[in-house]
């Protein structure tokens, strides 16, 4: 056991990993026959055996700190039962401050491109980067295509830009900047809803303001080289990805899930 006095700062991130829940029945193995005991006063009737609900493939040394349960459910099927996705999600967030107040809850949706396909649960489990569907999506992979020589290809799922074949220096800010506007092709997106979007989970006093975000651009830009004309400025409006003949996109998975 760690000494109190001697905080664990990395508080075992790094070992963290996924179970399944598997529901166990009563055993039904017969048990032993006994001698037949004295006569005594019928025992009060005792309530029935409750299915008892386990964690299995739990490594030795973890303990369970809540639970990720994957909804698969697109905007068709909802509104065709009556509802809407963020209508299910703050039912469940109701339902699990009645069953445990004080449980903390944190829903995201997962995106994918129109006309993506696959069923609407692995689209989730992807998005959200379940190991087994992971694992799962790698092996039913087909082989690649080799790399274009020429051209930007934008790999949303490689989080990565490769120009010519080179791979471009954008950093982790830059490439989301980028996938945000790819994300949304053909739309010119203003300053304030990358703000609210792409920072909209840090202070205040981080928050970028819009003569930070030109400054985003330019530095993007500058790293995509003779393609930075695929981000357009749209004067007193925001910005665009424009697509060329010589720019591909690679989805793969799905892009980053949206948070509720």
């Amino acid at each position: 056991m760690d000494d109190p006095a001697t905080p664990n700062t990395d508080q075992g991130f790094d070992t963290m990993s996924l179970a399944t829940l598997s529901e166990l029945r009563p055993s039904t193995a017969p048990r032993p026959v006994a001698a037949a005991p004295a006569p005594t006063a019928a025992p009060a009737p005792s309530a029935p055996a409750r299915t008892v609900n386990r964690i299995r493939a739990v490594p030795e040394g973890t303990e369970a700190r809540g639970f990720a349960l994957y909804v698969g459910i697109d905007e068709a099927k909802a509104v065709a039962a009556g509802t809407d996705l963020p209508s299910i999600v703050e039912a469940v967030k109701r339902l699990l401050a009645e069953t445990v107040p004080g449980a903390e809850t944190y829903a995201s949706v997962a995106l994918a491109p129109i006309g993506a396909g696959g069923r609407d649960v692995d689209v989730v489990r992807l998005a959200l980067q379940d190991p087994a569907a992971l694992a799962k999506h790698r092996q039913a992979a087909v082989a690649e295509k080799p790399e274009p020589k020429g051209g930007v290809v934008i790999d949303i799922s490689r989080k990565r830009v490769l120009l010519d074949g080179d791979i471009a220096p954008l950093t982790y800010k830059e490439f989301e900047l980028l996938q945000f506007l790819v994300l949304r092709e053909g739309r010119t997106i203003d300053r304030g809803e990358i703000i609210s979007t792409l920072w909209g989970d840090v202070d205040d006093d981080e928050t970028p303001n819009e003569r930070t975000i030109d400054v985003h651009v330019r530095r993007l830009r500058s790293k995509l080289g003779a393609y930075e004309d695929i981000v357009r400025t749209v004067r007193g409006a925001g910005y665009r990805f424009d697509r060329h003949a010589d720019v591909t996109i690679r989805y793969a998975s799905t892009p980053s899930p949206d948070v509720f």
